[in-house]
């Protein structure tokens, strides 16, 4: 498996793996993603600010993160300090013909290496307090639970943060 940086002509790839992943997630209950998120557009954002990573296993494309810096306000009720830089993941998806194989994993290990590089003491993440496989992901890899927070930009979701110290 090779983790890379995206570029433009990924974002295709990248959306024809959200049309297998959304349909598993809201399966299992999971309504975090739908037609209105994540968007063609956010991932060409996340392409031009360098913040969006692909895993390859063989030239096909296993998954995606968003590694990102700076937090929207509405974190500051995430039970971290906001003051404080912190390298926040977003959008991780693996396609459901490479779970168990770990692959997210290892993106979660890319976003822990920028932050590494960066300086930056941790790694912060939320997830729809409905996706279980995400919970137990980030307390198998050493992120503690923070909180629990509402944000206005996804009305109706509760997310559950977590937060890994790297020193």
């Amino acid at each position: 498996m090779q983790i890379r940086l995206a570029v433009h002509e990924d974002v295709a790839a990248v959306i024809d793996l959200l049309r297998r992943v959304v349909p598993s997630m809201r399966a299992a209950g999971n309504l975090q993603w739908d037609e209105n998120y994540p968007t063609a557009a956010i991932f060409e954002h996340d392409v031009d600010q360098r913040q969006l990573w692909v895993a390859e296993t063989e030239g096909t494309l296993a998954g995606m993160i968003a590694v990102t810096t700076g937090q929207d306000p509405e974190y500051g009720h995430a039970g971290w300090n906001v003051e404080e830089d912190g390298v926040m993941v977003h959008r991780l998806a693996v396609d459901p013909a490479f779970r168990g194989a770990g692959v997210a994993t290892a993106l979660m290990r890319q976003a822990e290496e920028v932050a590494a590089e960066r300086g930056i003491p941790a790694v912060r993440t939320d997830t729809s307090i409905e996706n279980e496989a995400a919970q137990r992901l980030f307390l198998r890899l050493g992120y503690s639970k923070t909180g629990e927070i509402s944000l206005s930009f996804r009305p109706g979701l509760r997310v559950v943060c977590y937060e890994k110290r790297l020193r």
